[in-house]
């Protein structure tokens, strides 16, 4: 019996992940891109690789107007903020959103969390290979993939002219 419970278990788990894994996926494929504007450095880890730790200017925005809002002064927030898009799909900040406030047209959620004082969104590092590290000094906007709800997800990073960038290709690619 205990042995049936276990394999059961298993399978439930790792249906679990997978669904998980499939819907994460399907956000990459399909999700509102948004660019947003980072303040990259690149620190090496000896477990991790190579990595750079991402800031985004979009956070000392929220950090601001949640300072000008009744928001309690508590260190632990999720929160939406709304951006606006301009015809490329970088996200400037406009404001907290508001339950119950409707977005215009060319605005975006983008779900953030406040913990211990710092504003957190998605991620905020981007590992690649060792070695690769100049491919991404150029880097100065991360590509998200946004759901309405706000979740984003980071795919890509671009540099100033929203090339992608990547060793794999000869040539960076640029998404539409």
């Amino acid at each position: 019996m205990r042995r049936n419970i276990a394999i059961v278990s298993c399978v439930i788990i790792l249906a679990l992940i997978n669904l998980s894994i499939y819907h994460k996926e399907q956000q990459l494929a399909q999700g509102q891109i948004v660019f947003l504007e980072l303040a990259p450095k690149d620190p090496r880890s000896i477990m991790q690789g190579d990595y750079m730790t991402l800031r985004f200017s979009i956070t000392r925005e929220i950090e601001k107007a949640l300072k000008n809002t009744e928001v309690p002064k508590r260190d632990n927030i999720d929160g939406l903020a709304v951006v606006s898009l301009n015809k490329q799909n970088v996200g400037h900040f406009q404001r907290i959103h508001q339950p119950g406030e409707t977005l215009a047209e060319s605005e975006q959620l983008i779900q953030f969390k406040r913990r211990k004082r710092n504003i957190k969104l998605s991620t905020d590092a981007y590992f690649f290979q060792e070695g690769d590290a100049k491919i991404y000094d150029k880097a100065k906007y991360g590509q998200f993939r946004a759901k309405p709800n706000g979740v984003i997800l980071l795919a890509h990073v671009a540099d100033k002219n929203l090339v992608l960038l990547s060793p794999s290709m000869t040539k960076p690619a640029h998404i539409e």
